[in-house]
């Protein structure tokens, strides 16, 4: 039976990820044991973070519409709850985009809820 040579596997392996450490700062960077200790640290934050980005998106967005609602002496929560009394169908993400970049259309729709009210 021939016998089964791992080195190729091996090599494979490493390279991937010290590929993977290469930003690193001194021997983490091409010492496999310090790099692999630092790529699995950094892929943990990675796995975190992205969860967290779009808490924090969510909340960007929330301040940016409320600071424009209370230029129109409205709060955030009566925005919120007009728009699903009017049965306006908008996410926060192009709230938020209509507040920053086209306010007249963002005023036309405060303007609707308070008719409604």
């Amino acid at each position: 039976m021939a016998r089964v040579r791992r080195s190729p596997a091996t090599r494979k392996r490493k390279k991937k990820i010290l590929k993977l450490a290469k930003g690193a700062f001194g021997l983490r960077k091409n010492v496999y044991r310090r790099a692999k200790e630092t790529v699995q640290r950094a892929l943990a934050f990675a796995t975190v973070h992205r969860r967290a980005k779009k808490r924090d998106f969510r909340q960007l967005w929330t301040v940016r519409i409320n600071a424009a609602v209370r230029e129109h002496g409205m709060s955030y929560s009566r925005l919120i709850d007009g728009l699903k009394k009017a049965k306006i169908i908008i996410n926060r993400k192009m709230l938020a985009e209509l507040a920053v970049s086209d306010e007249k259309a963002f005023a036309a729709l405060i303007k609707k809820i308070k008719k409604e009210d």
